[in-house]
């Protein structure tokens, strides 16, 4: 297991250079925004507007502050809050927000379809819990509070990352923690 501190990350301009995005990590390491086979990011929107298109990739989008409506193709508009659960997506049809009360604060896990595929979940826990990581990459992001894991304390949005399969994670939490599971697996 590593840690990726959010300090460490690395933010950079929305493919359409409507925002700013943090690059919490992508993969192969040197990809860029066209290339990459899974990309794990956090991104401030300021306004409403359109998405970035991406091309063959499937996405999902958690919001961890204020309230946002997605319309995503053709599919019917959803509300999305930090209470609601990730929502699935493909990345290369037309897709719109709207902010309901003010800037917004989100997580987008992307993959390359035929290639790759992921899931998301969103947990909450204030006592000790065992959190088990299946086959493949697994990332755990902490949206709110903070734990010890392994003897090393992780705060809200750092990344615990696990990629070499099965595992058993022991999350003793300081305070109530809220935290996405991210299941990233080969085609």
């Amino acid at each position: 297991m590593r840690i990726i501190r959010h300090a460490d990350c690395r933010a950079m301009p929305w493919k359409n250079g409507g925002g700013v995005t943090t690059e919490i990590m992508a993969w192969p390491p040197a990809a860029g925004l066209d290339d990459f086979d899974w990309r794990i990011s956090m991104a401030q929107v300021a306004a409403g507007g359109p998405f970035s298109v991406f091309a063959g990739i499937d996405r999902t989008l958690a919001v961890l502050a204020g309230t946002m409506r997605l319309a995503a193709g053709d599919a019917e508009p959803v509300a999305l809050s930090p209470q609601s659960q990730p929502y699935v997506f493909p990345g290369d049809v037309s897709t719109e927000a709207t902010l309901i009360d003010g800037p917004v604060l989100d997580f987008n896990v992307m993959t390359r379809r035929g290639r790759v595929s992921h899931a998301v979940e969103r947990l909450e826990f204030s006592e000790r819990t065992d959190v088990t990581l299946g086959e493949g990459i697994s990332l755990i992001f902490f949206t709110s509070g903070s734990a010890h894991v392994g003897g090393e304390l992780v705060a809200a949005f750092d990344t615990l990352y696990q990629e070499d399969g099965t595992a058993t994670l022991k999350i003793e939490p300081a305070e109530p923690v809220s935290l996405l599971l991210v299941s990233i697996r080969l085609i």
